[in-house]
């Protein structure tokens, strides 16, 4: 008996194909109601308890990045603006230094400690630590039962909706590159995860084997240098339909790989909304087609927020969400004017 694809489960590929469609040309906006039981950013507004007299421990993994940078820049300002004195180290993205740095922390007994993103089997054992310290501990897109509250965007939400997009504008079929360079950081992890459930519904997108890998640094570099290698494995026009990553540092090196190539009928996608990248989602001649743009400012002032209620006696959700937003070709100009950078 031959199998019927567009039948059986509520779940099925005409439905995804329809729902792709409208993440084609819609705002992609996590609610209030999301995961029901978890929390949210965009509860009303509210008055945030003092930190007044408290240390607040701020850890990120690294800076250089659009999204770090912002989000540890806002969790500072946040601090200071409660009435807090912030203890905040960067560890540029060196995990030797992040370990010796959350040592440090601990050992400083701060009244709490928020770490900023790093991969599981690194930063964990030293939240645990920090546990068992009684130090409270939270955390921004580290998903661990050592952290009280994780501050993040819904990477299930955005994993989704970026995939149906990206099926979306290339028709349900053609071969796609993938970076997989960080699945042990968890919002990677779930990106992917998510793209793999998607695309298990369209048996006609393959990806393209073996997986790319990318790193930290040079990351714009070496993206541009793998793309441009599998570019002349795959020299026909149409082999290749699309490019993904969970982040979107590797999208810029893809897209400035593929404009050198005069390969722009392929499209990129990826996630942070970086301004350089979503630049390039404003160009109609871009192949930069495509990006989930989180609220790095507002997630950073949300974990902080987060850890003055805790600290003020109140009951938080074990994870809060911040909106994230799909920003396409056809509504790039809204999504920059809701996130404000012009």
């Amino acid at each position: 008996m031959s199998e019927n694809r567009d039948s059986g489960p509520a779940i099925g590929r005409r439905n995804l194909l329809k729902a792709g469609l409208a993440a084609g040309a819609t705002i992609a906006v996590a609610n209030a109601g999301l995961l029901g039981g978890a929390g949210s950013a965009a509860a009303a507004e509210e008055e945030i308890p003092s930190l007044k007299g408290k240390r607040i421990a701020i850890s990120a993994t690294g800076t250089d990045h659009h999204f770090d940078l912002t989000a540890y820049n806002a969790q500072i300002d946040e601090v200071k603006k409660l009435g807090g004195e912030p203890i905040a180290v960067d560890a540029q993205r060196n995990d030797t230094k992040l370990v010796s740095q959350l040592q440090t922390l601990i050992a400083q007994r701060p009244d709490a400690l928020v770490q900023l993103l790093g991969t599981l089997t690194v930063v964990d054992p030293w939240l645990k630590r920090a546990k068992d310290a009684k130090i409270p501990v939270f955390t921004i897109d580290v998903g661990t039962p050592n952290s009280l509250n994780n501050t993040t965007s819904d990477n299930w939400r955005i994993g989704s909706d970026l995939a149906l997009q990206l099926v979306s504008d290339i028709g349900g079929a053609g071969n796609i590159v993938v970076f997989n360079g960080f699945y042990g950081v968890v919002p990677c992890a779930i990106r992917y995860d998510q793209l793999k459930a998607v695309i298990k519904y369209y048996p006609d997108v393959k990806i393209i084997e073996p997986e790319l890998r990318d790193v930290i640094p040079n990351t714009v570099q070496d993206a541009f240098s793998q793309i441009t290698a599998i570019l002349n494995k795959y020299p026909e026009k149409g082999s290749i339909k699309a490019i993904w990553s969970a982040w979107d540092i590797p999208q810029l090196g893809a897209t400035q790989a593929l404009v050198a190539a005069g390969r722009t009928e392929i499209s990129t996608y990826g996630v942070d909304g970086s301004p350089e990248v979503l630049q390039l989602v404003r160009d109609p001649n871009s192949p930069a087609a495509g990006n989930a743009a989180q609220q790095p400012e507002e997630i950073g002032r949300t974990a902080i927020r987060n850890v003055a209620r805790y600290l003020a006696g109140q009951k938080l959700p074990r994870e809060t969400y911040v909106p994230a937003l799909i920003a396409n070709k056809k509504n790039i100009e809204e999504v920059t004017k809701t996130l404000r950078l012009g």
